[in-house]
């Protein structure tokens, strides 16, 4: 939406743009993110040399660019294609599906609370591009719920409309981490014991942006399995299960021990 951008990049800045008009000197290009245009100079075009600047551009290209310089009174932009790293190149164009798709997801929310695109903004987009990137608040709303946006800001019935639109177009691809208990229990009890353990480890970690899974291996051997969003999560949920398991087995009178699988 155009409220979230700047009418002008900022120095440094890796843009979207598109390839207008190629000349001797170098390229024309518009910038996708903002209604502007920039000169891609020959110089700034490769580091190698050019005998043909339609090797390297083409009209109509798309290309990620980096902003050298800004000159709002004369509105001129200098933009670089040779200072731009791969890494950044593949990062930006990343980030920049990600917005176009949360800009279409942003649409789909104003739609279904029937508020103007600008009460949309400021009530729900500013709190939520003050702690995330707004399609990781999509993505959060996804996994956690409406509570993942409200608990910063959001009005209710817009946090279950981002929800809602969420759960609908996002699929969020789960990471799982895994590890072995091994536990013994010597009493008549034992099985209740260790059935006791693992169902309050998963009950204490239950929540809606991760999921525990226990599996018989072979006694006294028990797998674990975490999902979820990202591997810190995952990780902290699996430590936190095992070691919730060992204590109350340890406490119960039997023995217990985790061991990370790789």
């Amino acid at each position: 939406m155009s409220e979230r951008k700047a009418e002008y990049p900022e120095i440094g800045d890796l843009i979207i743009a598109t390839i207008e008009t190629v000349t001797t000197y170098g390229a024309y290009a518009k910038l996708d993110e903002y209604n502007k245009r920039g000169l891609l100079h020959v110089s700034e075009i490769s580091s190698s040399w050019i005998r043909n600047i339609h090797d390297f551009v083409r009209e109509g290209q798309k290309m990620v660019l980096k902003v050298l310089r800004v000159d709002v009174e004369k509105d001129h932009i200098d933009l670089s294609l040779r200072r731009v790293t791969k890494r950044e190149r593949i990062e930006k164009i990343k980030f920049w599906k990600k917005d176009r798709k949360a800009d279409a997801l942003l649409k789909a929310v104003t739609e279904k609370v029937g508020l103007t695109s600008q009460e949309v903004y400021e009530k729900a987009v500013v709190p939520i591009e003050m702690k995330y990137a707004l399609y990781d608040g999509f993505e959060k709303a996804s996994i956690e719920g409406p509570e993942a946006l409200t608990k910063i800001g959001v009005p209710e019935d817009i946090a279950k409309a981002f929800a809602e639109v969420a759960k609908e177009r996002i699929h969020v691809k789960l990471v799982k981490v895994r590890g072995t208990l091994e536990i013994r229990v010597l009493k008549p009890n034992g099985v209740k014991i260790i059935k006791d353990a693992f169902l309050n480890a998963k009950e204490a970690e239950k929540t809606e942006d991760s999921s525990v899974v226990f599996y018989v291996i072979a006694a006294p051997k028990y797998s674990v399995e975490v999902s979820a969003a990202d591997w810190k999560r995952a990780e902290d949920v699996l430590q936190k299960v095992s070691d919730s398991v060992v204590k109350n087995v340890t406490k119960a009178g039997g023995t217990g021990s985790f061991k990370r699988e790789k």
